[in-house]
């Protein structure tokens, strides 16, 4: 699988936007115009990295990572669907509101954890991600929480098990701060 998802890798980058547009129509329902979701459970996909969209597209299509209104969908992608729809995603930008004021304790213990636990060294200092790591910021304090969590109990599929390796050391105590912190990146 992880070959899979690294022969993938250069097909994003030579997709087709437009036909990535087209795809896309079925996603709005669900992940908003341009893939900015206004529904706190479910990603902004637009700014996404690219490479880690096709990742998860593979994932659902594979049932390594399993959702109800996903799987369906991903089963019927083909290999240059991912890749235009990873693509187009990718090539939006992120319209993600400013999160409702949290308290900055928890924020700032969030901060102090996310350098204990070292998210930055996968997702970058600011959050914007990387190529094989998605961009946590201006996602939703609830999508985070609950990707977390899913990584710490076992039960959200990632592609080599990286994040639910990195997962299991953090402190069940320590993932609201962290989502709080997360979700607080604009």
């Amino acid at each position: 699988m992880l070959i899979a998802g690294l022969v993938a890798a250069p097909r994003t980058l030579a997709a087709d936007l437009e036909a990535g547009r087209r795809k896309a129509a079925a996603c709005v329902a669900c992940h908003g115009i341009d893939g900015n979701s206004t529904n706190p459970t479910v990603p902004t996909l637009a700014g996404q990295v690219g490479t880690y969209l096709h990742w998860q597209l593979l994932l659902y299509r594979d049932k390594r990572r399993v959702d109800p209104q996903m799987a369906p969908i991903a089963a019927a992608l083909s290999e240059a669907d991912m890749g235009d729809l990873a693509a187009f995603f990718a090539a939006q930008r992120s319209t993600a509101a400013a999160p409702a004021p949290v308290d900055t304790t928890r924020t700032d213990s969030g901060r102090r954890l996310a350098e204990t636990y070292h998210c930055n060294d996968c997702h970058g200092r600011d959050f914007g991600g990387r190529e094989y790591a998605p961009r946590l910021r201006g996602l939703s304090r609830e999508y985070v929480l609950a990707q977390m969590r899913g990584f710490k109990a076992r039960t959200r599929g990632d592609l080599d098990g990286a994040m639910t390796q990195a997962a299991q050391p953090v402190a069940d105590t320590d993932l609201e701060p962290l989502a709080d912190y997360i979700g607080s990146i604009r």
